[in-house]
């Protein structure tokens, strides 16, 4: 797998095509200025050394060396150590609640910022455990299948944002659903699904999806965050979110469907606020599910790939320098570039 360490430098790439364009421009010129002068025909006699193609051609290798360079800049790394192991843990899939509401600041500093910090302190914990998450609002979707890569797991949860899922609301059921469809297929290992969300249930199904997930070994432990007397939602500019009335929008935790939720689905109900409780409280249920084996395959180690760029970029230099932008005498009669006549 190929990565760059510091993807920044790539945004000089851009200056590749302006360069190109500014080279095609002074061609158009110079062509208009040649025409001008005199009858190309008898132009290209009366210079039999200059050649049409070559400055072009000279052209193309260096704008290719100043690409090779960018990207040697940007540090190309490649995954060179994989690691097969096998790990004595249990598997958890995370549902996330990426809906509006998840945006109101009663607790510090939004729902969902405090929700993504708690999955990272969750994952640093993690020894030979398997992760895996889900977010959902109107609909769910995976955004990471279960993995023991942890470094992964936290890059993926830094791009978890409401706009991911267009269709709005708490579709708690599918994403029971999509979670416990996404563990691996091995009995005699604990599986815990950890739903983290405001409550706010808007499509219903969510008890039978937690009996029903708990009928084929998992575990449903139901975080709830947020204030259950309600709270406004910032919508992003300055104020709050309205309905349809213009009255602003309060949402509020809905603790006791979060409880019943997780006592169908043999779990836990956890609640969430500025404190590091509920974390504490999370890691002593988890640790309490049944270990078994899993098989990990991890990119453990990134090598510099920065020499094949180098020996590509001194390649290119050579062929550049090589090249004369005029025709050497010794070779006049050997025409490289000459059109085959029909």
């Amino acid at each position: 797998m190929l990565r760059f360490e510091d993807p920044t430098y790539l945004w000089l790439l851009l200056v590749i095509p302006i360069l190109a364009m500014v080279r095609f421009g002074v061609w158009r010129q110079r062509k208009k200025k040649l025409q001008r002068f005199g009858n190309p025909v008898l132009l290209k006699e009366m210079m039999p050394d200059v050649s049409k193609y070559r400055p072009t051609i000279k052209f193309w290798l260096l704008l290719s060396a100043m690409t090779i360079l960018i990207l040697m800049i940007a540090r190309p790394q490649a995954g060179t150590k994989i690691s097969h192991d096998k790990r004595n843990g249990i598997e958890v899939i995370i549902a996330l609640d990426i809906s509006n509401s998840m945006l109101a600041e009663d607790v510090t500093p939004s729902r969902l910022e405090k929700s993504k910090l708690l999955i990272e302190n969750l994952v640093d914990h993690f020894t030979n455990d398997k992760v895996g998450l889900v977010v959902f609002a109107g609909d769910a979707f995976v955004q990471l299948p279960i993995t023991s890569d942890y470094v992964s797991a936290k890059m993926f949860l830094q791009n978890i944002k409401p706009s991911l899922i267009a269709t709005q609301g708490t579709d708690l059921a599918r994403a029971i659903e999509l979670s416990q469809n996404s563990f691996m297929q091995r009995d005699n290992i604990g599986k815990a699904i950890i739903v983290i969300t405001d409550g706010e249930d808007h499509e219903g199904g969510a008890l039978e999806a937690a009996k029903a997930a708990h009928k084929k070994g998992s575990n449903v432990f139901i975080l709830g965050i947020g204030n259950p007397k309600g709270t406004p939602i910032p919508d992003g500019e300055g104020g709050y979110m309205k309905d349809n009335r213009g009255q602003t929008v309060m949402s509020a935790l809905n603790e006791q469907m979060c409880q019943q939720i997780a006592q169908a689905g043999s779990g836990t109900y956890i609640h969430v606020d500025n404190t590091n409780d509920a974390q504490e409280k999370l890691n002593a249920e988890l640790s309490k599910l049944q270990s078994g084996m899993t098989d990990g395959v991890i990119y453990s180690e990134y090598s510099e790939q920065f020499q094949a760029f180098g020996i590509i970029l001194l390649v290119l230099l050579i062929v550049e320098v090589i090249l004369q932008e005029s025709k050497n005498p010794k070779f006049k009669n050997i025409k490289l570039f000459r059109r085959r006549e029909a």
